[in-house]
């Protein structure tokens, strides 16, 4: 391992202004009246909030995990790629930047894989090598819902990868493991036919996320924390409510298959990213941030406002969408900004105030 990489903070600073800025692009093509301040920005929503955003923490997760040096140019060039896409630099600066980025994460999977050769290690590389794919269609003039499929595949697969390395404290059951090797199977399966039989392919892909909501419901850590006070209990029920999200986005997949636009997609893809992934997010960022940054994340109770928020507008949101109620999409997806807002402002909080107190006699003692 090496000491505390410099990049660290500015790659992070890059990061938080993919969110930022993502968020504004969902504002703009919800049709909110805010400032355009680039001209490609709503194209740019889906790309800065899944490769600016969740790709460079996740490989900076992985280059600090690693400890080599090489491994930071990864998150680097997805946090340069944000820089272009927001700065609407000519070219396809941001879309080469991000594709070799997660090309990045491939490699730096690859050495994990080589190192710790276990099946949670494999699935999560898979899902790094699932993110390539879908940035190089994206880099050759796909169109983003064909590329989406792909990078959902990414965030499901590493995070399956991440929950399996936990869950075998658990010893889980033959039923449960079978459900698990069975949703992960039919998800490659469907981002293999996803390109050539859409429908079929995001079909078979709703199944596969239905089977994983399924084995991380009975299999996960998060079902015995749950009574216990403090990050435990909001670790848990960050974790089971995502897991509820994943399997409301599979049954819309199943339901409703291949769509380009429109509201049953905006459901499908936001019971997904924002129910399910940003889900585990926040149960994860208490311990995953102080890993990266090198900084104390003490948990506080005001995270649950954050938590709470992002349920109750998503539920608005998916909802509209289900309804055909425009005004509830709307403004389930303002609050969705909101509460994203609220999870950065918590957390920058909670690490200012943990820094404090750390330089404090008290907090030195």
């Amino acid at each position: 391992m090496v000491g505390r990489h410099p990049l660290r903070v500015p790659v992070m600073a890059l990061a938080v202004v993919a969110i930022l800025t993502g968020m504004w692009a969902g504002l703009l093509r919800l049709g909110w009246q805010v400032p355009l301040l680039a001209a490609t920005l709503p194209h740019a929503h889906g790309p800065l909030m899944v490769s600016g955003f969740l790709g460079t923490l996740i490989g900076l997760e992985g280059a600090v995990g690693l400890g080599r040096r090489w491994a930071y140019a990864g998150p680097l060039a997805t946090a340069l790629g944000t820089a272009a896409l927001v700065t609407d630099m000519p070219g396809h600066s941001g879309p080469i930047l991000m594709t070799l980025g997660s090309l990045g994460c491939v490699l730096t999977n690859s050495i994990i894989i080589r190192l710790q050769p276990a099946l949670f290690a494999v699935i999560m590389g898979l899902g790094a090598l699932a993110w390539l794919v879908g940035n190089t269609l994206w880099l050759v003039g796909w169109p983003i819902y064909r590329v989406a499929p792909w990078w959902a595949g990414f965030l499901v697969l590493t995070i399956a990868g991440e929950r399996l390395e936990l869950s075998r404290l658990l010893l889980p059951t033959r039923s449960t493991q079978l459900a698990f090797l069975l949703g992960v199977g039919l998800l490659l399966c469907g981002l293999v036919v996803v390109s050539v039989a859409f429908d079929m392919g995001v079909r078979l892909s709703g199944i596969g996320k239905l089977s994983l909501a399924v084995s991380f419901l009975y299999t996960d850590l998060a079902q015995r924390p749950v009574q216990q006070p403090g990050l435990p209990r909001f670790a848990a029920l960050c974790l089971l409510s995502g897991y509820g999200w994943l399997g409301v986005s599979g049954l819309l997949a199943l339901r409703f298959g291949g769509m380009a636009a429109g509201p049953y997609y905006d459901a499908m893809l936001h019971a997904l990213f924002l129910g399910f992934v940003v889900s585990m997010l926040f149960g994860h960022a208490p311990t995953i941030l102080p890993a990266v940054l090198g900084v104390p994340l003490p948990f506080r109770p005001r995270f649950y406002s954050h938590l709470g928020l992002l349920h109750l507008s998503l539920l608005l949101r998916v909802g509209g969408d289900l309804a055909g109620w425009w005004p509830g999409r709307s403004w389930g997806g303002l609050l969705n900004g909101v509460a994203l807002g609220l999870f950065l402002a918590n957390t920058g909080y909670a690490i200012w105030s943990g820094a404090d107190h750390a330089r404090t006699p008290e907090g030195a003692a």
